[in-house]
This record gives structure tokens, C-alpha cells and sequence, in this order.
């Protein structure tokens, strides 16, 4: 079995990280590979049987590639608080026309059985955890299908904890990043720290490989990561404007649109702590967002897919990162390779 990055051979040293939700298309992490790097499906949010189709996608060209998995760690919400903000919404579903769930439904794994069954009956090279860890029988069982395996931390201390599950390789992302944070307390935001010095400190806390994400958006942020010990950078908010990703036309446009000044930290979109363009759904609602993931996710999913559809801006989760403003329309590889540029 695989038990170093050697296996994966990827000369280029950015990686295109996973997005759930849609940016993270066949088409990306296939010209992420073909660039020298490596790609991610993002298995969040899909059924098995959608992410097993894509994988099919990707492995028909014999690349290298990984998909991500959340890993289950449930914020649980109260009814009332559930209920309180679904009232407060409302009045913006009114909009179109919707009717939002008045009761919290039913907590959901995100099909995570599902998907180890398909990763174990059909190894990937590379299989990376994002929200929190699996059981070290989990990771045990996939090294031993043939697959690399990845967490996602944010902190020494979770890298730490990761590492005592087996894990091959550390994803160490810093707060800069853009969407979902990745830590394992979504009740505390991780401590405000640049990229390379969460790396450093991370090298010195775990002999694991790290690949460094959050705020990877020019080739002197690759070459600061890589300084700092990582094996690698992952960009995120750099692909999306790409002309293989599948973000939306409306996120797309936002990314460029100098009306969108700044980014930050809400949970008013998933009631899970993430970083986004401000808009007025965030000044409207973090005030009162609780948390709870994923109910609240699935409580604004049908509002978020309809402003969406619209094109309205003032209610769609713009996940990016700090660096969204390096965002270009062009090639995948055009990005990858301008960021590895003088390396």
C-alpha cells in the first residue's frame, strides 16, 4: 500500500483543493493533473452514486487524483433556536415563493457509509477528511485497499489528533481560506495565524507531509507554503473563476465585481462557521445565526439554489478566500502553473 507522496507522482507543486457544491467538476481535477499536480473531487453534498460517476469521469483518463469526505461532526441545534431563525428567513424565501421546514430535520451523515463503501470497493489514490476524523479502523482500511489518506486540520493540536488516527498526510488549513472551515470545533474559530507560520508550527508538532491551503493565491504565497516546510500548496478561491469550474455564473461574477470589497467568517448560510464575500444576507443575519450543521444548511439550500438561479447576490453563500481578488477567468492550468511560477 502507498504510504508517501512519491506514489502519486506530481511534479507541479499546487494542488487544486476540493469544493463542494459544485466548483470542484471532473474537468478541474483532471486539468489539475494534467498541469502536474493533483485534483480533489469533493464527495460533500453528493449521493454514492453521483460521486461514484465522477470518479468514473476521472479514472477513465488514468490520472491521479483524490476526493474528499466530510467526515461526520454534527452540530446540533435546539428546535426553538432552529425555529427562531427559520421564522426570521422567511420573509426572504417570500421572495420566491418558498415555504422554509419550521421544524429541524432529521440530522444526516451526509451518506458517509455509503461513500467509505464505494472508496473501499473502488480505491482512489487519495482520499482526504474535512470536518472531522475518522476512526483509525476507517483509515487503516482504506490504506490497506491501496488508498493515501489525508485530514484536513487547522491547528497543531488537530494535527496531533489526526496523526494518532494513521493518517498519511496533513491538509493544514489557515483562516484565510475561503469557505468552510475545516476545524474540528465549529463552536471556536481558529486562532487568526498566517499560512506559513501554521505550517511551521504544524512541522514541529508531526512528522506528517503537509500540503498547505488557505490564502494560496499568488506564486509568492505557494513559495512562503513551501518555505515554511509544506510539501505543497492547495488553491481553492484561485480555480473558481476557471473555466473548468462549476461554480455558478452569479459566484463567478461576484468574485470580479468590485462592489463585493471584502470577505468574512459567517455561519448565517450552514450554521457551520465559513468564509465568504459579504453580502447583505450576512449583515441581515449573522447577528442571529445559530449554530447547527447541517440543519441549517439544509434549511437556506432551497433559498441559497433560488437566489442562485436569479442571480441574486445579496442572498448567495459566495464562499471565498482573502485572496479572491486574484480570481481569473482562464485555463485551470493557466492558474496552477502562474502559481508555482519561479519555483
Amino acid at each position: 500500500m502507498p504510504r508517501d507522496l512519491s506514489s502519486l507522482k506530481t511534479p507541479l507543486p499546487v494542488w487544486a483543493a476540493p469544493m463542494a457544491g459544485g466548483p470542484s467538476t471532473p474537468a478541474l481535477v483532471k486539468a489539475a493533473a494534467r498541469a502536474g499536480g493533483i485534483g480533489f473531487l469533493a464527495g460533500g453534498y453528493k449521493t454514492p452514486h453521483d460521486l461514484a460517476a465522477q470518479i468514473a469521469q476521472v479514472r477513465d483518463d488514468g490520472l491521479p487524483f483524490g476526493v474528499n469526505l466530510f467526515a461526520p461532526n454534527p452540530v446540533p441545534i435546539a428546535a426553538e433556536h432552529y425555529r427562531a431563525y427559520a421564522r426570521a428567513l422567511q420573509k426572504e424565501a417570500d421572495r420566491y415563493g418558498l415555504t422554509l421546514p419550521t421544524e429541524p430535520p432529521a440530522e444526516d451523515d451526509d451518506a458517509w457509509t455509503g461513500k467509505l463503501d464505494l472508496l473501499l470497493a473502488n480505491p482512489v489514490p487519495l482520499v482526504s477528511f474535512t470536518f472531522g476524523l475518522p476512526a483509525p479502523d476507517t483509515v487503516r482500511a482504506l490504506q490497506e485497499a491501496g488508498t493515501l489518506v489525508a485530514q484536513t486540520v487547522t491547528s497543531p493540536a488537530e494535527a496531533l489528533a489526526a496523526a494518532n488516527t494513521g493518517a498519511d498526510l496533513l491538509i493544514v488549513q489557515a483562516p484565510a481560506a475561503g469557505g468552510h472551515s475545516a476545524t474540528l470545533t465549529p463552536d471556536r474559530l481558529p486562532r487568526p495565524i498566517p499560512l506559513p507560520d501554521l505550517v511551521s508550527d504544524v512541522r514541529h508538532t508531526t512528522h506528517l507531509p503537509v500540503i498547505a491551503a488557505g490564502g494560496i493565491a499568488t506564486a509568492a504565497d505557494t513559495a512562503a507554503a513551501l518555505k515554511a516546510g509544506a510539501h505543497a500548496a492547495m488553491a481553492g478561491t484561485a480555480l473558481l473563476r476557471t473555466h473548468e469550474s462549476g461554480a455558478s455564473a452569479a459566484h463567478k461574477a461576484a468574485l470580479g465585481d468590485p462592489a463585493f470589497t471584502t470577505t468574512v467568517t459567517t455561519r448565517a448560510f450552514t450554521g457551520r462557521p465559513a468564509r465568504a464575500l459579504r453580502n447583505r444576507f450576512i449583515d441581515d443575519y449573522e447577528s442571529i445565526a445559530p449554530l447547527g450543521y447541517p440543519a441549517l444548511h439544509h434549511l437556506t439550500s432551497a433559498l441559497r439554489k433560488a437566489a442562485t438561479a436569479a442571480h441574486d447576490t445579496a442572498l448567495i453563500h459566495l464562499w471565498a478566500g482573502t485572496g479572491h481578488r486574484h480570481a481569473r477567468s482562464e485555463p485551470a492550468t493557466q492558474t496552477l502553473t502562474r502559481l508555482a511560477a519561479g519555483l
